[in-house]
């Protein structure tokens, strides 16, 4: 049994005596681990990268949201993609996201657990509670030095740049995709 292995989702693999092991020193972990100190380790070990977006009060504590380890593309230069960090009062998240910085299709891409959203922007215009997160994270990613302003003083820094500041935005939902389920 020891060199039998299980295939799981992803791709990963791991032998099946250590997932028995694990499946049983599990609920004596649990008991073990606070869940407020988990996060608050995870808070202190934010990327050296990181540039907080927002921080906005929730229920129980802080909102924050960053951006981090932004890239540009290998298949197209005008194409960035970057990881969210979302930190919650009882969570944290860890979105991988993209954007197009073209001026004639700005968009960000945006991935939830549950949907993928297909946002097409309008950089330099107007600006609402609605969309100020996705203008928010565009500038970071595609024009880094303005990261953090808020969106809606960029218009001229758009008209420079070439925006025309007259796109419509508009967006796509898309169901996430759904992980490979285990083989049996």
């Amino acid at each position: 049994m020891l060199g039998h292995v299980v295939d799981h989702c992803m791709g990963l693999r791991f032998p099946t005596a250590w997932t028995g092991l694990a499946l049983l020193l599990v609920p004596m972990g649990a008991a073990a681990i606070d869940r407020k100190e988990v996060l608050e380790q995870m808070k202190n070990s934010r990327p050296a990268d990181l540039t907080v977006l927002i921080q906005k009060p929730d229920a129980g504590g802080l909102r924050t949201i960053g951006i981090y380890a932004i890239k540009p593309s290998a298949a197209d230069p005008k194409v960035r993609q970057y990881k969210i960090w979302e930190e919650l009062p009882n969570d944290l998240n860890i979105y991988f996201e993209s954007v197009n910085c073209s001026a004639t299709n700005p968009l960000r891409v945006k991935r939830t657990s549950t949907a993928v959203y297909v946002r097409n922007l309008n950089p330099g215009g107007p600006v609402s509670d609605t969309n100020r997160e996705d203008h928010l994270v565009w500038w970071a990613a595609c024009v880094p030095e303005v990261a953090g302003t808020e969106p809606a003083s960029l218009r001229q820094k758009a008209l420079d740049l070439g925006y025309s500041t007259l796109i419509p935005e508009r967006q796509q939902q898309l169901p996430a995709l759904a992980p490979k389920s285990p083989r049996p």
